[in-house]
Formats: structure tokens, sequence, C-alpha cells
């Protein structure tokens, strides 16, 4: 009799030996889960001279951690890490196994799925257990104006979930867990190469702690330099939504939104946006949303935390006036006590 699935895995994704964020708020929500299953978590961690950083794992809520260090694999091929972890997932039978919705995570775990022949969910936003103690996989559908439920009803479940989606856990340097060092077992090679490295220079607002981002509210392209005065003074970034990037007035590294970037700052500022479901899937846990819309009824006031009915255009640049002048006032009155 076949072993039954049992356990949840996390892909560790790393990069030159340092692990991607995306992981360990996965082991955050892997740790919540298994917990409610009452099963282990598990994490496997792939390349080359990185069993140095595989405690961090264990630190992130992981209490068994596979690490497969050989110099064969210290370059990120989705190829020769599907034919690892597939067999690895062999072996161990997981019920659960999630990676990261990031280039590699949703170009590794299809291939993954194809060799397991199991199912496979894209893109989540959350993730539950049900009363029937099964997984329920959350995420938008049909360009973000619902939220489908998804159970799976092949084993393992698989899932690509959002970075920033999830909460990052505490670090516990006093967690006990078991690091297990694997041999890699025979790869073929997989005929992909690479031959050079190419480091794209863009935004990256996920990171970002002040965004201010604007919407359809806007009436020409030129006006951007106007948010764009708003979020340098505050020390922010420009944001947008779809159909701004959409019309090409903006590049999709701004974009806030499921099909854009999911973001979690400190402070946003919705400048002219009305908020659709899909807009609102990405920005909605920031600490302090502040809405500015001549609409009163426009769904992005049912989130903000503060809310300013009127004209954009009269009242972004008050705002920038206001906010240099106490700057000024500030930076006058350090200057004296100094």
């Amino acid at each position: 009799m076949s072993k039954e699935y049992e356990g949840i895995m996390v892909f560790a994704e790393q990069h030159e030996g340092k692990i991607h964020p995306v992981v360990f708020e996965l082991l955050g929500k892997g740790r919540e889960l298994a917990d409610v299953k009452k099963v282990k978590l598990y994490s496997v961690l792939l390349g080359y001279k990185v069993r140095e950083i595989a405690s961090e794992l264990i630190y992130y809520g992981a209490d068994e951690v596979y690490v497969f260090d050989d110099e064969k694999l210290a370059v990120i091929d989705v190829v020769k890490y599907a034919k690892v972890i597939g067999e690895l997932i062999r072996e161990v039978r997981p019920e659960i196994v999630l990676f990261g919705a990031t280039r590699v995570g949703r170009s590794l775990a299809p291939r993954i799925a194809a060799i397991l022949e199991t199912g496979l969910t894209a893109d989540c936003t959350g993730l539950y257990i049900d009363d029937k103690g099964e997984l329920v996989q959350v995420r938008p559908a049909f360009t973000g104006n619902i939220l489908a439920h998804i159970k799976t009803k092949t084993r393992p479940v698989m899932a690509t979930v959002r970075y920033r989606v999830m909460k990052m856990p505490k670090r516990n340097s006093n967690r006990q867990g078991r690091i297990i060092i694997r041999n890699t077992p025979q790869i073929e090679d997989s005929r992909v190469k690479i031959i050079g490295k190419l480091r794209r220079k863009k935004i990256d607002i996920t990171k970002e702690n002040i965004i201010v981002a604007c919407g359809r509210g806007l009436k020409r392209k030129e006006d951007i330099k106007m948010i764009e005065e708003l979020a340098s003074i505050l020390g922010g970034v420009i944001g947008a939504s779809r159909p701004l990037v959409d019309e090409g007035w903006i590049s999709r590294d701004h974009q806030v939104g499921f099909s854009g970037n999911v973001v979690r700052p400190k402070l946003y500022i919705a400048c002219g946006i009305s908020g659709s479901p899909q807009h609102l899937a990405g920005m909605r846990d920031s600490e302090i949303i502040i809405a500015i819309n001549n609409d009163p009824s426009a769904p992005i006031f049912r989130i903000a935390d503060y809310g300013i009915i009127g004209d954009l255009y009269e009242i972004i640049p008050k705002l920038i006036e206001e906010i240099k002048k106490r700057k000024e006032i500030h930076e006058s009155k350090n200057n004296k006590q100094a």
C-alpha cells in the first residue's frame, strides 16, 4: 500500500544565495495551514553552496528542509529543477505544494504538475483549510471581477501564490528543525544554456512604503507629473491603475492590481481611482489608504481610511503646496536648533 499524502511543502526559491522574500511569506502561511491540519511543514532548497542558508527556512516555520547542494544546480534551470523536485515529491508525498508566483515559480510549478499529473492553481491571493480539512485556493477570476474558491481533486494540491499577499512571519532563531542534505539524482542535459545575465533597470513598487497612485481621473498623460511631484515630496513612488498602463501612459512596473503588482505600503494615496475589484486586490492591505475621488459612491471609499470627495486637479496642488510649506517650517526649525 502506497504512503498517504500528508504534509505541506514550500519551494524555497533563491538567487545567488539569497532567499526570495515570497518564500518566507509562504512558510508563514504554510505553518498556519500545517498547524490546522496537524502535519509537518517541509521546504525544498536547490542550488550551489546553499546549505548555509537552509537554517533560515527553519527559523521562518519549516520543520524539515531538503537541501540539494550541487554545482549542477548553481544556475536555475527549471527543466532540471522540475525533475529533482518531482522525484522528491513522489518520495515524501506532501499533500500540498506551494510556490511563489515569481518568474521562476510560474515556469517551474507547471512543469512539476505535468510530471506528477496533478492540478495547479495559479496566482492565488488566499489559502485556507475548509471544514472538511481540504485546501481552498482563492484567486481573482474574470479579470478580477470575482474571487474564485478552488478545490483540487488530484494530489498533491499545487498552487503558486502572489508575492506580498501573505503576511511575513517573524523570524525565530530559536526554532528547531531538521536539515536533510540529499544527493542530486541523475539529471540529463536540458539543452538550456545561460550565455549571460542582463539586469533590467526598473522600479519595484512592492518594496516601497509610500505609493501615490493615479487612475482614470487623470485627463492627460502629462498630468502624471502632478502625481509624481506629490509622490516625490512624500518620499514615495508613483503607482497606476491598469487603464493608464493599457493606454501607454506609464510602464507596467508601476501597475497596482492583480494583473500588476500587489503592494502593502505604509501609505497608499489613490488619486482618481474608482476601485475595481482587481485593483483593490492589489492594495487593500496597505496600512493607511487615502482616496481622492469626485464620485462619493466610488468603491475605493469602502476600504479607505480617509476619503476626500472632490476634483483631484484642485486637491492635489493644494496638498503639494501645504506639504511643501510644512517641510520648509520643519527644516527652518532644525536649522535654528543646529
